[in-house]
């Protein structure tokens, strides 16, 4: 892989012990994410582990900014 200049980037990858706190769920959640598909992760060999600047770009991806509505926005 490589960065936005064209330097060679290695990865930092972590397994799913370790992000799932970072997300602030379970482990179990995590596997059920990978399972559908909805978290970028790297499958090597049996193992899964995740690229933290991809989950990092997941959640940026996935935030929705505020409105200003309140409680009323939500439903």
């Amino acid at each position: 892989m490589t960065d936005k200049t064209g330097q060679l980037r290695i990865p930092q990858l972590v397994d799913i012990e370790t992000i799932a706190p970072l997300l602030g769920v379970t482990v179990r959640h995590v596997r059920r994410l990978v399972a559908e598909r909805r978290i970028p992760f790297v499958k090597w060999g049996h193992l899964i582990r995740f690229d933290l600047e991809e989950v990092l770009e997941w959640l940026e991806a996935a935030r929705h900014p505020a409105t200003g509505g309140g409680a009323r926005a939500l439903r």
